[in-house]
């Protein structure tokens, strides 16, 4: 059983990278779009909150073992996933300064 679950979770690791290069080349051929790019994060953000909420809330250990086996992986591999938003101020401080 545990070599089944090595074999899916090296397979998922190739579909994520997969897909993460996939965001990068979109990301990258367009990156002088603002908007384009803007769609994209738009994107990743509704698929991370779909995700969480109809999936995995749903998968939550309901026992104490289990819930400290997922802390505990949580914890040694990265913490908790969340997606940063830009501030109005990082924005405006992109923009040249027309004061003078």
């Amino acid at each position: 059983m545990n070599s089944d679950q090595n074999f899916d979770s090296r397979q998922l690791q190739v579909k994520l990278q997969e897909l993460s290069a996939e965001i990068h080349s979109l990301a990258s051929s367009h990156q002088d779009n603002a908007l384009v790019l803007l769609a994209l994060l738009r994107a990743l953000e509704h698929s991370h909150r779909e995700i969480r909420e109809n999936w995995f809330q749903e998968s939550l250990p309901n026992n104490r073992q289990a819930l400290h086996a997922l802390l505990k992986d949580i914890e040694e591999t990265g913490g908790w996933p969340y997606i940063e938003r830009m501030t109005l101020r990082s924005m405006l401080a992109k923009l040249p300064d027309h004061s003078a």
